[in-house]
């Protein structure tokens, strides 16, 4: 997904808000990631590396974590990043679809900001609908958090549900 996050970058730019990309992969992304950092001062930091520490310090410190994918089999850094109590924007496909029910403000359910069509537009959307929800509810936004860090995402719960579907099936 890092292809539409390069395309919408200076629309998530005018939101005024400060972004951190860490790792290493496709030499055109690290290169607009660079470019940002220097456009950006200040608000955009382009950290071309591998590095642990570097990436608990983020999933601890960050407000929203954004996980744009365009296939996820499974994905852990959504996981991590609620754990740490950071909310995730997500696109709805395999396992960011789901670990990441959408939040819903008139319930106050879900755990996290989802898309689900790959374009710039829908997650655009998405940014847009967690700040807003970060900026005017921060009861709510509080909650979101303690959901995120006290869900269970564990292989306990994992096959509990499996044996429930089992169970349904046998009879």
């Amino acid at each position: 997904g890092f292809d539409l996050v390069t395309a919408a970058l200076p629309e998530i730019m005018d939101m005024e808000v400060q972004m951190v990309v860490l790792g290493t992969g496709n030499w055109n992304f690290e290169e607009a990631f660079r470019q940002a950092q220097s456009q950006y001062p200040g608000r955009f930091s382009a950290q071309i590396t591998y590095s642990a520490p570097l990436s608990t310090m983020i999933y601890a410190g960050a407000d929203i974590f954004l996980m744009p994918s365009v296939s996820e089999p499974c994905g852990l850094s959504q996981m991590i990043a609620m754990r740490y109590g950071t909310v995730p924007i997500v696109r709805l496909t395999g396992g960011l679809k789901d670990s990441v029910p959408s939040y819903n403000p008139t319930t106050g359910t879900g755990l996290g900001f989802t898309f689900g069509s790959i374009t710039p537009g829908d997650l655009l959307g998405a940014i847009d609908r967690g700040l807003e929800a970060y900026e005017t509810d921060r009861p709510n936004w509080t909650a979101l958090m303690k959901r995120g860090m006290t869900t269970d995402f564990s292989w306990d719960q994992s096959a509990a549900a499996y044996e429930k579907v089992y169970q349904q099936v046998m009879r």
